[in-house]
C-alpha cells in the first residue's frame, strides 16, 4: 500500500515538475504598434515584419530573455508617403540604419502575471537603457506577453532638422507589443 501512495503521489507531481517554457513564437499573432501625434492629430502605425527570440518559463522567470529585431522597412505610418518619408535621413536614415533591435538584460516578477523587463533599444545607431512592463498571459494553446512604453523619438535622433520641432511632431511615441508563443 505505501508504494501505491508513492507512485500516485509522484504521478500527480509529475506535470507540475516540468513547467512550459515558451520559446517558439507566433509571427502572425504577434503585432508591434505605435502611436504619435502629429500637429495635435493621432496618428497609428505599425511593423509588418519583425522577428522575436525568447526563453520564458513562468517558475523562473530571473533566467527569461528575449530579443527582437525590427525591419524598419516594414513600417506602416499611414501612408505610402508617411512610409517613403521615414527612410530618410531625418527620420530612420535606413539606408545605415536597416533594422532597431531590442535585448533584455533582466525580467523582474512583479506579481499576477506581471513582469518588469529591462533591456537595451538600439535604434539609428544610439542605444538607451529601457525598462518596458510585461503582462503574461497564459492560454490553452498560446501564450501572450504585452507590453508597451513611451518612446521619446528625439532620444534616438527620429526626426531631426525641420521635423526637431515637438510642435509639429510630438516627441513621445506610444509602442504597444503583443508576442504569442507556444511552449514545450
Amino acid at each position: 500500500m505505501n508504494m501505491t501512495v508513492l507512485a500516485l503521489l509522484a504521478a500527480l507531481a509529475a506535470p507540475a515538475a516540468h513547467a512550459v517554457e515558451y520559446r517558439t513564437v507566433l509571427p502572425k499573432q504577434s503585432t508591434i504598434h505605435f502611436e504619435f501625434r502629429q500637429m495635435g492629430v493621432p496618428v497609428k502605425g505599425g511593423f509588418k515584419r519583425f522577428t522575436t527570440e525568447m526563453m520564458f518559463d513562468p517558475a523562473k522567470p530571473e533566467a527569461a530573455r528575449a530579443q527582437i529585431e525590427i525591419d524598419l522597412a516594414s513600417i506602416d505610418a499611414g501612408s505610402p508617403e508617411a512610409d517613403d518619408e521615414s527612410a530618410g535621413r531625418l527620420w530612420f536614415n535606413r539606408s545605415a540604419y536597416p533594422k532597431a533591435l531590442f535585448v533584455s538584460s533582466q525580467i523582474r516578477a512583479l506579481g499576477n502575471n506581471r513582469y518588469e523587463m529591462r533591456g537595451t533599444l538600439m535604434l539609428k545607431g544610439r542605444s538607451r537603457e529601457m525598462v518596458l512592463p510585461v503582462t503574461y498571459t497564459p492560454g490553452k494553446n498560446a501564450a501572450t506577453f504585452d507590453g508597451g512604453f513611451v518612446l521619446k523619438r528625439l532620444d534616438f535622433g527620429i526626426g531631426e532638422g525641420m521635423w526637431a520641432d515637438v510642435a509639429t511632431v510630438a516627441n513621445e511615441v506610444q509602442v504597444k507589443f503583443r508576442i504569442a508563443t507556444t511552449g514545450n
